[in-house]
């Protein structure tokens, strides 16, 4: 019986976007998540990018058996590969006896150090999201070559995300039989459900009309995702009675304030702070177009394309999101553009506002992610589980 085979999962800290899943395999196997950066990490928190201290407010630990690790750094930081120091993830892991280890992440001291002990000895397994998208000069890939290839050599299986993160595991030297699909996901229900009325409530209060057409960026103020292009593509569209609204914090907030209310169309610029969870599916349904406007680096999968499509918004985003190439459908749900190119962002904004076709579009948004789900992540991981 599938119940009875064990698999352990390491990852540095809670994170939304796998509590699902982690709850849906605990009903078909025995499973334990080491949480490797401290019980701290799953706490009240700063967050670099947001600049700003907060903890989701969905819970996130619930459904299944996890333990949390003590995390012996120097200075803890499970966003550094020195950040991340356990002394008893290897012993812990032992003990637990597992058919197979699946490891969130390699770049941290301890997750590699246990990924190469335990090579040979219980199937490592991986899941990830990086891509080949970032632009480098030869040198650097040429060493990012040999010590990707290093790592992933003690990997058995990969379940890669979409096509381009595929394509990554590829040059990286895994094989084909070693990789197994495994899309990437979201709570489609928790943001599909509806919530027409708090939308139109939160319209009204910022001055949004309900025929107005509203453009939405939510996310870090940060470069990687490159908000002030948005902004600038914005400020050079003729129709209006279209507005842009800015949810979150960053290092960028100053500057997109300051370009916004310098310009004509300050009263159509609008800025929400940080929104957590359970707002979310809100802010998303009362905006009728989301762009993710990413330059990178590192802009991986772009998990808030699930999340807008999730709530039936047609979509926008730059070709450098790694999710691009399997979730939007240039012509029939959003628009592709060429990452930086302004002109181009304002050409595919102007045939989604001008035409009003972002409504249909949504809609098939919609229908797009609804096979995007945890379901098949489940479906995967526990057919290899049940060959060992």
């Amino acid at each position: 019986m599938i119940k009875e085979k064990r698999l352990a999962v390491v990852l540095t800290h809670p994170v939304q976007y796998y509590s699902i899943l982690f709850q849906q395999l605990a009903k078909s196997c025995v499973l334990e998540v080491f949480y490797t950066a401290g019980k701290e990490a799953s706490e009240i928190k700063y967050d670099k990018g947001f600049q700003k201290e907060f903890k989701w407010d969905i819970p996130l630990l619930d459904g299944y058996n996890h333990s949390f690790l003590q995390n012996k750094a120097v200075t803890p930081d499970h966003s550094a590969f020195f950040g991340v120091k356990n002394i008893d993830l290897i012993s812990s892991l032992e003990h637990f006896s597992p058919n197979a280890i699946l490891f969130f992440g390699w770049s941290y001291h301890s997750h590699l150090k246990a990924m190469r002990y335990f090579t040979g000895k219980i199937p490592v397994w991986f899941r990830g999201d990086s891509t080949l998208l970032d632009h480098q000069n030869w040198f650097k890939k040429s060493l990012r070559w040999f010590l990707l290839t290093w790592i992933y050599s003690h990997v058995d299986k990969a379940f890669y995300v979409g096509t381009a993160n595929k394509a990554y595991f590829k040059r990286y030297g895994l094989k084909d039989d070693q990789l197994v699909y495994a899309p990437h996901a979201i709570d489609n229900e928790r943001f599909g459900a509806n919530h027409q009325i708090e939308a139109s409530n939160l319209r009204a209060e910022l001055g949004i009309k309900r025929t107005d057409i509203l453009i939405l960026f939510a996310g870090k103020f940060e470069p990687k995702k490159n908000p002030l292009l948005l902004l600038r593509a914005f400020l050079v569209l003729s129709q209006q009675n279209t507005h842009l609204l800015f949810v979150g914090n960053g290092y960028l907030e100053k500057q997109l304030k300051e370009e916004s209310q310098n310009s004509t169309h300050s009263d159509r610029i609008h800025f929400l702070n940080f929104q957590n969870q359970s707002q979310m599916p809100i802010i998303y349904q009362m905006s009728d177009i989301f762009c993710l406007p990413s330059e990178g680096p590192n802009e991986t999968w772009g998990l808030a394309i699930n999340e807008a499509m999730a709530a039936g918004r047609s979509v926008i985003a730059s070709n450098a999101v790694g999710c691009s190439t399997d979730l939007i459908r240039d012509n029939y749900n959003g628009f592709c553009f060429r990452s930086t190119d302004l002109f181009d962002l304002k050409q595919k904004l102007t045939l989604l506002t001008e035409n009003f076709i972002y409504k249909k579009f949504g809609k098939r948004s919609k229908n797009i992610i609804a096979d995007w789900n945890y379901n098949q992540q489940v479906l995967v991981i526990l057919n290899e589980l049940n060959q060992k």
